[in-house]
């Protein structure tokens, strides 16, 4: 069974000179969420309108559930659903007729019990018959993923998703981007919200100046580069940290706080911590325990 997603030594390079892409190699596998994470300007939305179509790449090839993007690019595209950053719509027509129209659009005959679903699923039926301009920013999002889903596609790119929505819309979208993946779609998601990958993704891909920096499975990523601390506040404030803790990764934080940190795979008995700091004079009123997001390990790669 092919990949979702095969992408090899794709390159973008712009009339101006400009190089968007570079040598970019990239598997995505069926039924997974994978987000795609970069900077500003770092060529997330270039990749996604490359695969989908609208940009065409200078070099490399791109290949959605086995069918090229050149060579096959009906049937590849056919396969694909985007919904885009901005919030494209007909304002003045209804929410059924713009789902139905997108639908038509791919050739697809007419199949009123599978738009009902898609609007059901979206938590769009009750404004069916409601013009877009009436609606909020957040149900136009939701009308532009029913567009998307319109012709039934296996994989679904999500360019900013929930970009100027509030905390509890952006939650319940993730709820119906996991709904999504259980009906077997494959989803692809750029984000600025790093909470919302680590929320949600399988796996993680980072992009910075056109290059693909890692792909990497989501808790195995946070695992191996994540840092662990455990801090330690002072009953009294010191100076220096003394000798006989030298043997320990520990920091000095504003005379009242010890700071040892540690990889997050790395078996820990913080027992043994407690007796050197106690033999040492240290006793210290409260512990606790802080472990890298996945954003503090985004910033940390991005600005290595």
């Amino acid at each position: 069974m092919p990949h979702a997603i095969n992408i090899s030594g794709l390159n973008k390079i712009y009339d101006n000179g400009f190089m968007a892409l570079k040598d970019v190699h990239l598997t995505i596998e069926r039924g997974e969420i994978f987000a795609l994470l970069g900077p500003n300007g770092a060529g997330k939305t270039t990749l996604i309108n490359t695969i989908c179509g609208i940009v065409q790449p200078t070099q490399g090839s791109v290949e959605i559930l086995g069918f090229n993007h050149i060579t096959d690019y009906r049937k590849a595209r056919a396969n694909v659903g985007l919904v885009p950053q901005e919030l494209a719509t007909d304002a003045f027509e209804t929410v059924w007729n713009t789902v139905s129209f997108s639908r038509g659009l791919f050739g697809k005959a007419k199949n009123p019990a599978y738009i009902e679903d898609v609007l059901k699923r979206l938590s769009l039926w009750d404004k069916k018959d409601a013009q877009i301009r009436h609606l909020s920013g957040g149900m136009k999002r939701r009308v532009m993923m029913a567009k998307a889903l319109s012709h039934e596609p296996q994989v679904l790119f999500l360019d900013e998703p929930t970009a100027g929505v509030d905390v509890e819309l952006r939650k319940s979208m993730w709820t119906q981007v996991r709904s999504l993946r259980e009906t077997g779609i494959t989803i692809i998601l750029t984000t600025h919200y790093i909470e919302e990958a680590q929320e949600m993704a399988d796996r993680v891909g980072i992009i910075n100046k056109g290059s693909l920096m890692l792909t990497e499975d989501k808790n195995t990523l946070m695992r191996k580069m994540g840092k662990r601390q455990m801090i330690f506040m002072l009953r009294e404030p010191i100076k220096d940290i003394p000798i006989g803790l030298a043997k320990y990764p520990l920091k000095l934080h504003d005379q009242d706080r010890l700071v040892l940190t540690y990889d997050a795979d790395t078996e820990s008995d913080i027992s043994d911590v407690l007796d050197s700091l106690k033999s040492n004079g240290i006793r210290p009123k409260d512990i606790y325990s802080h472990q890298s997001s996945l954003e503090e390990i985004f910033i940390e790669l991005v600005e290595r």
